[in-house]
């Protein structure tokens, strides 16, 4: 009986936390110097913020799926890639050196206040917010699909079935799903 009220538990908690409004964060795009928050996308009907590195292999295993789903959604869903990883080879300056070419904002979260909110321990990571009338409802987070590795093999799309999925105004039935990648060391 125990083992069952423990697992209804964790359900709840699972579906509460995904059920979390998100508060506003003020990260500074590395790329160009200015600051990123919800307010700054107040019409789109969500944003998928992207957990990522410099130096994790598996963040340059998802680099381009990211741009592929970045440039699909643009006008619906803009793609964030936030770092939060305090590492010497995670510095600002080698931020703005990885960002160069790239289209999508680079945020910093040095301090890890959006990571800490969000319960981020992995790289790469999406979240997928939903926008609310101006408030932002975590809809989704974990894996981008289901192979890190081999883009040709993968099955599932979780991230972009996700959007498609709050796009058709319908509600997210896997609402999580374990990321593969580096951990976020914290400070």
């Amino acid at each position: 009986m125990k083992k069952i009220i423990f697992l209804f538990a964790a359900a709840v908690a699972s579906l509460a936390a995904h059920a979390q409004e998100v508060k506003d964060f003020s990260l500074v795009n590395v790329a160009n110097g200015k600051t990123v928050s919800l307010n700054t996308y107040p019409s789109c009907a969500g944003i998928v913020i992207v957990f990522t590195s410099n130096a994790c292999p598996y963040d340059e295993y998802y680099r381009g799926r990211i741009d592929k789903v970045a440039r699909e959604y643009q006008d619906k869903v803009p793609v964030l890639l936030v770092n939060a990883h305090n590492d010497p080879n995670e510095s600002i300056d080698n931020m703005k050196k990885k960002a160069a070419g790239w289209s999508l904002p680079y945020l910093a979260d040095k301090d890890q206040v959006l990571m800490t909110s969000l319960g981020v321990a992995k790289s790469p990571s999406a979240y997928l917010l939903k926008n609310n009338g101006g408030k932002f409802t975590l809809i989704y987070s974990g894996a981008i699909d289901d192979n890190a590795q081999v883009e040709a093999d993968v099955r599932h799309h979780h991230l972009k079935d996700a959007i498609d999925i709050m796009l058709a105004n319908q509600k997210v039935a896997t609402t999580e799903v374990r990321p593969a990648g580096c951990s976020i060391r914290k400070k």
